[in-house]
């Protein structure tokens, strides 16, 4: 693995809160020091810090997680303002400064959110400044949530353009079983993102803390891939991690990206996370789509499934409900109701009025691995 130029770190709750017993500021410390020598040899590194929600339930003393919003909205705000010293504090000591960057998945849905969060980020990385992101569970509701910070990381690696994401956590990486329960586990030193055959060795759970686990970070992975990323699972208690992951040495487990990179768009597209309905289209109009590289016109469309309005993102699936792409669509679901199986000269007399040709045009499309 040659050395990267940018990077995304990710660490996860139960490593940077010592299992929930609050925020671990000598790890913290360690993390910081690793990547300002990172910093020194030219490495760009924008950090996501899970561990908020986590550092308020200390300081409150609850023991679980809390299960209404508002709760776990109090916890999140309570605990960003530890977490966002200790990152300052630890990175003051090496010279740098640090910029808290707190997201919702609105703010990537939005295209033009998109880009100023990316421009900002961007900007911040070119002064040299650390960025600590983290979601923003202050005013993040269950329908804008990016479900948990694996895939935010995945998510601000494709903002930042960045060649790889590191996930750090406790576990050595993905194991081919549960290593507590099974002693010949082995650790999958390397494999290629979005590979069903990993997730088979994945387990659900995410714990008492965290909303992640170790399918969760499979994903990230294939999310990541999709903006031409690697991504590395590791063991974040070394204190030489860091350093052996940017160099390429780290004993984990290394995710290459398999297929050709989205770009721009597209790859905006392909991570947006809420999908508000379902297109179900022939095998004409898979072909041209996927080997044609063309639009999905109605004349191609079976089925018209949930409400969506103009401009959201739809799921396209053939008859076996297989995930083909996901694109904007330009038109509501009532009005793509009345245009399934319909010729480009029919769609005026179906709509009373002159609409576009494409439900979805081509360069609002992301195509599936």
């Amino acid at each position: 693995m040659s050395k990267s130029r940018r990077l995304v770190i990710k660490i996860g709750s139960s490593l940077i809160t010592q299992g929930g017993r609050g925020l671990d500021r000598a790890a913290i410390g360690g993390w910081a020091r690793q990547i300002a020598e990172a910093a020194e040899d030219g490495t760009q590194i924008v950090v996501v810090s899970s561990g908020a929600v986590a550092e308020g339930m200390v300081r409150m003393g609850w023991s679980e997680r809390p299960d209404s919003l508002d709760r776990l909205q109090a916890a999140a705000a309570i605990g960003q303002m530890g977490l966002t010293e200790a990152w300052g504090e630890a990175f003051n000591r090496h010279g740098l400064h640090t910029a808290q960057v707190l997201l919702t998945h609105d703010d990537v849905a939005n295209r033009r959110r998109y880009l100023n969060a990316r421009s900002t980020l961007l900007s911040l990385i070119e002064l040299g400044v650390v960025p600590i992101v983290n979601e923003n569970d202050t005013v993040a509701t269950d329908e804008i949530r990016f479900g948990d910070n694996d895939r935010l990381g995945a998510l601000v690696t494709q903002l930042v353009d960045a060649d790889g994401l590191i996930i750090l956590t406790d576990q050595p990486g993905l194991m081919t079983a549960d290593p507590t329960t099974n002693p010949d586990a082995q650790l999958v030193e390397r494999g290629v993102a979005g590979d069903e055959t990993l997730r088979g060795y994945a387990g659900a759970g995410a714990g008492r803390l965290g909303r992640g686990g170790m399918v969760t970070k499979l994903d990230a992975a294939a999310l990541a891939a999709r903006g031409g990323a690697w991504t590395l699972l590791m063991d974040g208690r070394d204190n030489a991690a860091i350093g052996a992951g940017i160099a390429g040495s780290a004993r984990g487990t290394w995710l290459e990206p398999g297929g050709a990179a989205l770009k721009g768009r597209k790859r905006w597209i392909a991570g947006r996370l809420q999908i508000a309905g379902l297109i179900e289209i022939d095998r004409g109009a898979e072909r041209a789509i996927r080997e044609q590289g063309g639009s999905l016109l109605p004349v191609g469309v079976v089925r018209v499934a949930g409400s969506f309005r103009r401009g959201d993102l739809v799921e396209i699936v053939n008859a076996a409900g297989t995930r083909l792409a996901t694109g904007i669509s330009n038109y509501p679901s009532d009005d793509a109701a009345l245009i399934v199986g319909a010729s480009s000269s029919a769609l005026v007399e179906r709509l009373g009025y002159v609409g576009d040709a494409e439900l979805v045009h081509r360069d609002n499309l992301a195509l599936s691995d």
